[in-house]
């Protein structure tokens, strides 16, 4: 039987579900949150990032339904002195330049994290 590990730390990645972003962009824009947010956390909370790696990095994906929505949830971790970073666009591809996507929380301890995010539905 499998036993269940458990995390003290993660991190949320918040996508604006409302620019269409293909599944590939979608992709894309998480990982620049996920890399964005955790150098935030290094400079900001270095002892949150560690446990998170030591951890194994565990992610959850959620969305948005606005721009509006997404800058609320970033309001909330800095509220909360929760390390996060929005990514913002080149626009290369199917966006304009400068769009915002989507935000980076954490990695931070979980319960944290849940306070802000519990109730989003994931990606």
């Amino acid at each position: 039987m499998l036993q269940k590990k458990e995390f003290n730390y993660k991190q949320a990645i918040v996508i604006d579900s409302s620019l269409g972003m293909s599944k590939g962009k979608t992709a894309v824009q998480t990982a620049h949150a996920a890399i964005l947010a955790s150098e935030e956390a290094r400079r900001k909370r270095r002892e949150w990032l560690e446990s998170w790696l030591r951890e194994g990095q565990k992610k959850v994906v959620l969305k948005v339904s606005s721009l509006n929505e997404l800058l609320s949830f970033q309001k909330e971790a800095e509220k909360g002195g929760i390390p996060n970073a929005i990514v913002s666009d080149a626009g290369l591809t199917e966006l304009e330049p400068g769009t915002i996507t989507a935000l980076g929380i954490g990695p931070a301890p979980s319960e944290l994290i849940d306070k802000i995010t519990g109730k989003l539905k994931l990606l």
